[in-house]
């Protein structure tokens, strides 16, 4: 069985002390030094939910889904102290020894992604991430599989307390989110997969890195999820791709940062856009996120609504099972 090296053991080791390996250095045309905008630039949206003008947020949320793909939510009620413990236990697990850490490991060969890890392989440059991960389910109780729920440090309880606050989340921004496109509120959540709609959670974990102007966390993407809802922690790193620069996101402490990913995309038939993004590394600091992805059932068919669609606004993508979907995306099968 191939041993795959963990980025954080491979930091750990020493042996990145002044220089990185050859895999992990991107093209120019990727390198963070050499493409990230440092001009001034708008901030990306943030849209407070203790508004209440409900029609305000409204306008501004759908303002940011055809504009940016991406928003910050403040006052969003999830409370500080339950953000604050999921980060410290995803901190606690990465921090353990690798034996322990590697019990929760992603089987070699298995179809999920679920489980501790880095992205093994390289990407079509033949690169790979400075990343390490922890993906599992949160959520409906059906798809868990508690495996992969770290017991030491014992992450049961916040992972069921976030999935409940996170889903209340979820609804209002469905719900806002269809009212945006002049739609029935529950209209988009139906189409993405209504209550089977399954949380997948993943731990970030991005350590310190000498020469963070050569590498990427994460490269260029959208996320496969209908909305991803992330909290990140105070390392900078996140970047969106508008207007055809790379602008940094800005941190605004016990915010969520909101993408729309490509099912949405696909429902809207284009209105709203999925966001292109990627993540930096620092230099001194480890940058950890926990987004939440939001996908729909392996066989649920996503599809421009129909009430979106007609001749002068004809379908700009076909319906598809979300699996077949995401095996297209993943191997860069036309779709």
């Amino acid at each position: 069985m191939e041993v795959v090296e963990r980025v954080q053991a491979m930091v750990s080791s020493s042996r990145t002390k002044d220089n990185i390996p050859i895999e992990f250095i991107r093209p120019e045309d990727e390198q963070p030094a050499i493409t990230t905008f440092h001009g001034p630039i708008p901030d990306i949206p943030i849209i407070d939910f203790g508004d209440p003008n409900h029609e305000n947020i409204i306008r501004s949320m759908a303002d940011a889904s055809r504009e940016w793909g991406i928003f910050q939510v403040v006052n969003h009620g999830i409370p500080l102290d339950l953000i604050q413990r999921l980060q410290l236990v995803g901190r606690e697990f990465f921090d353990l020894p690798q034996e322990k850490k590697e019990v929760y490991a992603k089987p070699p060969g298995a179809p999920s992604i679920e489980g501790y890890g880095s992205k093994v392989g390289r990407d079509v440059n033949g690169k790979k991430n400075w990343a390490d991960h922890l993906f599992h389910r949160i959520w409906p109780p059906t798809s868990i599989n508690y495996h992969f729920w770290p017991k030491t440090p014992p992450c049961s309880k916040v992972n069921e307390e976030y999935a409940q606050e996170v889903r209340k989340v979820v609804d209002t921004l469905f719900r806002w989110l269809s009212m945006g496109l002049e739609l029935e509120a529950d209209v988009l959540k139906q189409g993405a997969g209504g209550e089977e709609i399954e949380y997948m959670m993943k731990i970030n974990y991005y350590p310190p890195c000498p020469r963070p102007d050569l590498t990427l966390g994460v490269p260029s993407h959208t996320d496969l999820s209908a909305i991803t809802v992330l909290v990140p922690n105070e390392v900078p790193g996140l970047q969106v791709f508008k207007d055809g620069l790379w602008i940094n996101t800005k941190y605004i402490p016990g915010s969520l940062i909101i993408h729309i990913g490509d099912q949405i995309e696909i429902l809207s038939n284009g209105k709203y856009k999925a966001v292109l993004h990627r993540t930096t590394v620092d230099k001194e600091r480890t940058r950890m996120s926990w987004p939440v992805f939001l996908e729909p059932p392996a066989e649920f068919v996503v599809g421009p609504l129909p009430q979106l669609v007609d001749p002068q606004n004809p379908p700009k993508y076909k319906p598809m099972k979300f699996k077949d979907y995401s095996y297209c995306k993943l191997t860069s099968s036309p779709k």
